[in-house]
Parts: C-alpha cells; structure tokens; sequence
C-alpha cells in the first residue's frame, strides 16, 4: 500500500481550495499553540481573499516549504508570518505564495470553532504584545493542565 506524500496531500489540498472549496486539514507541529493543537487539531481552508495581519494561512515560504502561520506584516506585496507557539524567528513570502486561508480550528472531537471570533482575536493580539514572556508561558502550558482547559474552549 503507498502512502501519500505530504507535497501530494498540499498539493491535492490547495487544488481543492483554488477550485472554491473548503478543505480540512491537519495541522503538525507546535508552532501555533497555543491557539491551534498540532498533531491533535486541524484547520478548515479557503481560498485566500483580502487578507490581513492576523489571519492564519497556508503559505509557501522562504521558497522552500509550506507552513500554517499568522500574518504579522504585510507590506505591499511582502508578507511576513510567524507562529504563535515560535518566540523567534519568522517567513517571509509573496502574497501570490499564501495559498490558503485558515477559517476555523477542527478539534479532535469535529467540532469547528471560528479562527475570527471576536474572543480569539483579542487573545491573538494580546499573544503578539505578550512576545517576550512567550517562552515561560509556553513552557507553562506544556507542563500543566493548562493545556487541558485551553482544548476544551
């Protein structure tokens, strides 16, 4: 039996998303937490419109590799991403290289929760200003039952 690659599945999967369709997708990794569960969560894609700092995307990056990120910074044509879960480091892309718009997080039960609702937003910008704790309140996260609490909301 073969197994799909994962360039196969993006691929297969933006095609799906080009042609107006809504794609679920799964999300590895920890890079977005603490706002979307690698490996546990997926993310529901759409065909990218009007983007803006903050949405989450499916972009082709740096030239070399697709990555589920936030747009931090769009400046004419360029975008820049980073993850939520990163407390350094950041991509770089075209705005013709996002490939997807993330619209909701899939849990692991099914259920779709809006990436755009009022709540999430704020928390988002409030993650951004909260850039240089990040890495104790990531740490804290991962060893507590904080994670728990966050999965079920």
């Amino acid at each position: 039996m073969s197994h799909a690659s994962d360039k196969e599945i993006i691929g297969n999967a933006i095609a799906l998303v080009n042609e107006g369709l809504r794609v679920t997708f799964p999300v590895k990794g920890y890079s977005m937490l603490p706002f979307i569960i690698g490996d546990k969560e997926s993310v529901d894609l759409v065909k990218p419109k009007d983007l803006q700092v903050g949405h989450v995307v499916l972009a082709w990056v740096e030239g070399c590799r697709y990555v589920i990120h936030r747009i931090i910074r769009i400046e004419g044509d360029q975008v820049t991403l980073m993850g939520d879960g990163n407390i350094a480091g950041v991509e770089h892309c075209r705005q013709d290289e996002v490939a997807a718009l993330a619209i909701n997080v899939v849990t692991a039960k099914g259920k779709h929760h809006p990436l755009y609702c009022p709540w999430r937003v704020r928390a988002s910008r409030l993650w951004w200003k909260l850039l240089p704790v990040r890495r104790w309140i990531l740490a804290l996260y991962r060893r507590t039952y904080l994670k728990i609490i966050l999965y079920y909301i």
